[in-house]
């Protein structure tokens, strides 16, 4: 699977033979299998949408170094959105185009005002760049492959360099319910959004994957009215909300469904490829 950035089609206006010229994807629960794989259909079909035209970018709330070799083993070669927004990437040349950081003194003052809500949160933070690491705290379940993880017993640790986001648990709150209170808490400091289980997140405010993909897709001549987008999590309601047609995978969180234009089937069920087959007449087998 590769995208090496758009050709003439792809800058070309839509035409009926092409109901999409951006084909945006999520990835865990999404593109990806389990396994972290993407079946011959499904790279197949996205392989029919761009040879028509259509651009691929791939948008994800992995941040650049637990997404890089994931986007090296598909081998994705084109713009990718990483870091829920934060960070533009170019998997092709290894290169990190953009990226917004959160501030960390509103990251602590946030923290404040949940932690005197429901209680002690366990913590874990992705620093900015291409290499930054992700520091877990004590009590922080990390149940997530691919990151590159250091821990950390001084708290201290955790602001002395810049960081994309943290990640927080509670100890008896489920995602849902921990999601709700550090938005009820803190949600005019940051932003807070859910992305798989035990992923909470706050996020630099207003930022989201419909700001990364917005950015992505105005460096390839297009708009929100050319794009169709799959997700499976909360963290893909904005990016859904901003294409013109937004797909939930069969196996998305009820939130997500709620507001798709349309239900697939699973990531296990090749759910991007049932759709991408029924648009582009050349995907079906």
């Amino acid at each position: 699977m590769t995208n090496a950035g758009p050709t003439d089609a792809q800058l070309a206006g839509p035409t009926d033979e092409l109901p999409y010229r951006l084909v945006a994807t999520d990835l865990d629960g999404t593109l990806l299998r389990p396994d972290h794989t993407v079946s011959a259909r499904t790279r197949d079909a996205l392989a029919a949408a761009t040879a028509a035209g259509a651009a691929h970018i791939v948008v994800t709330g992995r941040t650049v170094p637990v997404a890089r070799h994931i986007l090296d083993d598909l081998g994705y070669q084109g713009l990718a959105v990483c870091g829920q927004g934060a960070q533009l990437y170019h998997a092709g040349e290894h290169r990190l185009v953009t990226s917004v950081t959160l501030d960390r003194q509103v990251a602590l003052l946030a923290l404040e005002k949940i932690e005197a809500e429901i209680g002690p949160l366990s913590l874990a933070a992705a620093r900015d760049g291409l290499d930054g690491e992700v520091l877990f705290g004590e009590g922080y379940r990390m149940d997530h492959e691919g990151m590159p993880l250091v821990p950390f017993t001084d708290p201290a640790e955790l602001w002395s360099q810049p960081i994309s986001k943290l990640y927080i648990q509670h100890p008896e709150l489920d995602d849902d319910a921990l999601a709700d209170a550090a938005r009820t808490a803190a949600g005019g400091l940051v932003g807070v959004t859910m992305a798989g289980t035990g992923l909470v997140e706050l996020l630099p405010l207003g930022l989201t994957k419909a700001t990364g993909l917005s950015m992505a897709a105005r460096r390839l001549g297009m708009a929100a009215g050319d794009a169709i987008a799959f997700g499976d999590m909360p963290n893909d309601i904005p990016m859904l909300g901003w294409a013109k047609h937004g797909v939930a995978m069969a196996n998305a969180h009820r939130d997500l469904k709620a507001v798709a234009d349309e239900i697939t089937a699973s990531n296990t069920e090749d759910g991007i490829a049932v759709v991408l087959e029924r648009l582009f007449p050349a995907a079906r087998r």
